[in-house]
């Protein structure tokens, strides 16, 4: 791939954001899918979620590239717009994610990785289901999510508030604690803690923000379809998640 690729919008945004923590963060977020994404090399790969395509450009840069990669988002404009940026790239293509709904598809996937998207959703559950519907057996799943609950969410909640006095950042939709919700979000276990404000996208889609959000609950609905092999924290991988920004979950489908 050439040097003079054109950026996409995440990729300026949190990779090359003005905040060195927002940069930062995203960064090693992104080393750590790149990692684990070697074991894909010369395989069929699908990134769910994929926005801008960052992730499969990288992906595919790296010593572990893919024979096949398809990245789809419920963006239209997205998908249109990595289809040109990425135009003449071999083995790489894009879609829109309810292309994925054709019987090709089924079990097509030697590895899915699918990074901030869960936190959005409304049924957790059903994507569970369809990532082992898109893998092939023993595939291998690479997620990642935010850490929303600990000692994080405080530490969050003031970050987005500084960098949104500062103008960093875009965060739609992230509504504020009460007193008694930060503290069950702090406490959090394996149980939804808090109400979860429920948003809706011009197109009339709706959609959570990241409040409430609570990945150790995702952690037990992951292992109804999928044995679950590592969790790994960033940004920085020996701090536990209760201090940490974002969970990856390496997990393979039974």
């Amino acid at each position: 791939m050439s040097t003079t690729q054109e950026e996409g919008t995440y990729e300026r945004k949190q990779l090359k954001s003005r905040s060195r923590l927002i940069s930062w963060s995203h960064a090693t977020r992104f080393q750590v899918g790149i990692e684990w994404g070697q074991e894909l090399k010369g395989k069929r790969v699908l990134d769910y979620g994929c926005g801008d395509g960052t992730y499969l450009r990288m992906l595919m840069e790296s010593a572990g590239a893919p024979a096949r990669a398809l990245g789809v988002d419920l963006s239209l404009d997205l998908v249109e717009s990595n289809r040109r940026r990425f135009a003449g790239q071999r083995g790489l293509d894009f879609a829109p994610v309810g292309d994925l709904a054709k019987p090709e598809h089924a079990g097509a996937f030697d590895g899915l990785v699918c990074m901030e998207v869960l936190e959005h959703v409304l049924d957790p559950v059903w994507f569970v289901e369809e990532f082992h519907r898109l893998l092939a057996p023993g595939g291998l799943l690479l997620l990642s999510v935010p850490v929303e609950i600990g000692f994080s969410v405080v530490v969050k909640q003031a970050v987005r508030r500084i960098n949104g006095w500062r103008g960093i950042g875009d965060y739609p939709g992230t509504t504020s604690y009460s007193l008694p919700e930060l503290v069950r979000a702090v406490f959090a276990g394996p149980r939804q803690h808090v109400i979860r404000p429920v948003h809706r996208n011009p197109d009339g889609s709706q959609f959570h923000d990241h409040k409430g959000f609570n990945w150790r609950l995702l952690r037990e609905q992951l292992g109804a379809r999928f044995r679950v092999e590592e969790i790994r924290t960033s940004p920085v991988s020996w701090l536990p998640a209760f201090v940490a920004s974002q969970v990856w979950f390496r997990a393979r489908r039974r």
